[in-house]
């Protein structure tokens, strides 16, 4: 099991950015593929974007492709979502997720671990 807190969510501008950070507990980070999800009020969890465990292979939903980057960084057990142009319709609460076997998958039911969330409020 390994525990995932989120943190760097808040209100922004449209047109703004924001870092998402999720801090992993563990010595096993290294070797998840870890992913975001975003769900807003009234919407299904939704994927956003993957990364392998080695940050080899990325994967990213075609609304935020070219906007939203994930990265990682394995020395400090910590996953990365950077957020630029923000829209309003990326507004919704951020979960990062651990897959601690297989690779990149988009499917929310793949992952087994799961952060409480980060709030993104993004205004017109």
């Amino acid at each position: 099991q390994v525990q995932l807190v989120e943190s760097g969510g808040g209100l922004v501008q449209a047109g703004g950015s924001l870092r998402l950070s999720c801090a992993a507990s563990g010595r096993t980070f290294s070797s998840y593929t870890m992913s975001w999800f975003r769900q807003a009020p009234g919407k299904e969890r939704e994927f956003v974007a993957a990364i392998s465990w080695n940050g080899g292979t990325t994967s990213y939903a075609d609304s935020v492709k070219g906007r939203f980057t994930i990265s990682r960084d394995n020395a400090k057990n910590t996953l990365y979502l950077q957020l630029n142009s923000l829209k309003p319709e990326d507004t919704a609460v951020y979960y990062c997720a651990a897959r601690t076997w297989g690779g990149i998958s988009r499917d929310r039911n793949s992952y087994n671990n799961w952060g409480q969330g980060t709030q993104v409020t993004v205004s017109s």
